[in-house]
C-alpha cells in the first residue's frame, strides 16, 4: 500500500518539475530535482543510523515527512505548469509507440542503479575487499549521484538530453569495464563516483528528453511509462546479473552493466537511423 500511495507522488512530482522549468533551464531543473531524490534516499538509512529501528520514533518520523509533503503538494496544487495541450492521449501504451528509445533508457538506467547497489557488495567480496570497504563503495556510488547530477543537466542544456544519454550510457559502460580492472587500486573510488553519476544520469537525461519533447497529457503519460519501466527494470536487473555473477563469477555484473548500455547505444542509433529514413 504505501508503494501504491508514494508513486503517483513520484510521477506527478517530475511531472510539476519538468512543465513548470523554463525550457532553457530544464537540465538544471532536473539535475536539481534529482539530487535531491538521491539526497532522500540516502537520508533514509541515515536517520535510522541515529534514530535506531525500535519503537514508534521512525515511524513517526516517517509519518510528519508524509505529512510535509502533503502540505506542500496542497500549497502548490493551485500552480499552473502542465496543462491538457489537446493532444491524443493514447495512455502508456499510446506513449510507448512515440519513445520506445527513451523508455529503454529508462529500464536500462534503472537495472543499472539497483544492480550496482544490490551485488556491488558481492563483486567487492568476491575480490577479497573487507566489508568497511564494501559500505564506503556503496557510498562512493550515492555521492556521484548526489554530486554530479546539476552538472550533467547543465551539460544537457548545452548539447540536448538526447545527446547526453548517448554520453551517460557510454560512459557507464566504460566504467563497468573499468569496475574490473581497477577494483585493486584507489583509482576504484573515482570510478565508482562517475558510475554513480551517469548511470542515474541516463535517467535525468531521459527526463530532460521528455520534457523537451512533449507536454500536457503526453507529458503525464510519459512519466507514468517512466515510473513502469524503471519498476520492471529494478526487478530484473539484479536477478539477472546476479544469475550471470553465479555463473561466470564476480566478472558478470561489469559484464551485464556494460552490455546493457551498448544496448541502449545501439537501439538509439537504431531509432535515430529510423527517423532519417522516414523523414527522408
Amino acid at each position: 500500500m504505501i508503494g501504491v500511495v508514494i508513486n503517483p507522488l513520484y510521477v506527478l512530482g517530475e511531472v510539476w518539475a519538468l512543465s513548470m522549468a523554463p525550457p532553457s533551464r530544464r537540465g538544471r531543473v532536473m539535475g536539481v530535482f534529482n539530487t535531491l531524490m538521491g539526497v532522500g534516499y540516502a537520508s533514509g538509512p541515515l536517520v535510522l543510523t541515529f534514530v535506531g529501528t525500535a519503537g514508534w520514533t521512525p515511524f513517526v518520523i516517517a509519518i510528519v515527512g508524509f505529512l510535509a509533503c502533503a502540505a506542500v503538494l496542497r500549497i502548490l496544487s493551485d500552480l499552473s505548469g502542465f496543462e491538457d495541450d489537446g493532444q491524443s492521449k493514447g495512455g502508456v501504451l499510446g506513449f510507448a509507440a512515440l519513445a520506445p528509445a527513451l523508455l529503454f533508457a529508462v529500464l536500462v538506467s534503472a537495472a543499472n542503479q539497483q544492480s550496482t547497489y544490490s551485488l556491488l557488495p558481492v563483486f567487492g567480496a568476491a575480490h577479497g575487499l573487507p566489508e568497511a570497504m564494501l559500505a564506503a563503495m556503496l557510498t562512493a556510488l550515492s555521492m556521484g549521484n548526489i554530486l554530479l547530477q546539476i552538472p550533467l543537466g547543465l551539460m544537457a542544456e548545452r548539447v540536448g538530453g538526447r545527446t547526453m544519454i548517448l554520453f551517460c550510457a557510454a560512459a557507464t559502460a566504460i566504467c563497468a569495464v573499468l569496475l574490473q580492472l581497477l577494483i585493486g587500486t584507489p583509482l576504484i573510488w573515482v570510478v565508482l563516483v562517475v558510475m554513480g553519476a551517469v548511470g542515474y544520469g541516463v535517467y535525468t537525461m531521459a527526463l530532460v528528453e521528455l520534457g523537451n519533447r512533449f507536454n500536457g497529457s503526453l507529458l503525464v503519460a510519459g512519466n507514468a511509462a517512466f515510473a513502469l519501466m524503471w519498476g520492471f527494470g529494478g526487478m530484473v536487473g539484479p536477478p539477472s546479473s546476479g544469475m550471470v555473477m553465479q555463473t561466470f563469477g564476480p566478472i558478470g555484473l561489469p559484464a551485464v552493466l556494460a552490455s546493457l548500455n551498448i544496448l541502449l547505444l545501439a537501439f538509439a542509433f537504431y531509432r535515430a537511423a529510423a527517423r532519417r529514413r522516414t523523414a527522408g
